[in-house]
């Protein structure tokens, strides 16, 4: 064994965790990715202004949905799965899971690819707003931000999730 090994971490590492791949995305990069996929589907303004205009930069409503599960699986299992890693606590978990269950199951019903209108013009998309509200404000004021600031762009999104 060489040196620079630690002997405490022997036999083959593990590349899942649950049964979901590692990568080298650390927690907090989970977290921005999380937060600003609610910002984008909290915001009515936004999605009138930046989706429904067609302006570029920030995706769209897919984009943002799967943003919101993709790194983390939670269309898979509950965000209690990431409470003290990617949320702070038990309240921030349930915002999540609440959130992620009400627009996943409009992403079902009108399919991954349906333009946005199809998403406004859902019956329950107002309620989708309101629970990706609740988990957008809970955790932009839990991290000390603004959570009436306006979304980041994906670019601004990608530097500030970069590895140093």
């Amino acid at each position: 064994m060489q040196g620079s090994e630690n002997s405490s971490r022997r036999g083959r590492r593990s590349t899942t965790m649950g049964g979901m791949p590692l990568n080298d995305m650390p927690w907090w990069r989970w977290r921005s990715q999380v937060r600003s996929a609610l910002h984008m589907l909290s915001a009515p303004a936004f999605q009138q202004d930046v989706w429904l205009a067609g302006v570029e930069g920030y995706g769209d409503v897919t984009d943002a949905v799967y943003r919101l599960v993709e790194d983390t699986w939670l269309d898979h299992w509950s965000a209690e799965k990431y409470v003290g890693t990617v949320f702070r606590d038990s309240q921030e978990a349930a915002l999540v899971d609440t959130a992620v269950l009400r627009v996943l199951r409009i992403m079902h019903q009108v399919g991954p690819d349906a333009p946005v209108t199809a998403y406004l013009a859902h019956a329950d998309w107002p309620e989708a707003v309101r629970a990706a509200r609740d988990a957008h404000v809970r955790l932009a004021t839990s991290d000390g931000e603004d959570p009436e600031a306006e979304p980041r762009t994906l670019e601004v999104l990608q530097i500030l999730t970069r590895s140093a």
